[in-house]
């Protein structure tokens, strides 16, 4: 009887290992894609680029239709770009996470930069390589609002 107990409670935390310990990584995974995305963020609202750096890796590519065509930058044209100040409307802006799906060391993040006149939705596709995660693609869409939309 008490060997039936004993592999019973061994089983029993096994299976609670096995759960907790993949549960574990993804928290830890998706804390530190947080992390990145924040950093992207920072570059947004002080306009160093320093902080898009820590963001992107460097062969990133960023996507987006202009005119009914694909264009195209690469993240170091991205981060060239940057104003070195934060903008004027900074007060008014809203970043936020909408989505993060995970699947070992791939992931997606569906990101919502709400600007005054402006509502942005990127799509990062981001890699975790030598330990971190990078933003690998972005691809995005603006949505100009109308006058008195929030």
């Amino acid at each position: 009887m008490k060997k039936k107990i004993a592999c019973v409670l061994v089983v029993l935390a096994a299976s609670l290992l096995a759960i907790w310990l993949p549960t574990n990584a993804q928290n830890a995974d998706d804390a530190a894609i947080r992390a990145t995305i924040e950093n992207y963020f920072k570059g947004h609202a002080t306009g160093n680029g320093e902080h898009f750096k820590k963001a992107f890796h460097p062969e990133a590519k960023l996507w987006w239709v202009r005119d009914g065509q694909a264009a195209q930058l690469t993240s170091a044209e991205y981060i060239a770009r940057a104003s070195g100040k934060p903008p004027a409307d900074e007060a008014q802006r809203k970043r936020s996470i909408a989505r993060v799906d995970i699947t070992g060391n791939a992931a997606v993040v569906k990101v919502i930069l709400d600007y005054p006149n402006t509502r942005f939705t990127d799509y990062m596709s981001m890699l975790k390589t030598g330990g971190e995660w990078k933003i690998v693609n972005k691809t995005y869409v603006s949505e100009p609002k109308t006058a008195g939309a929030k």
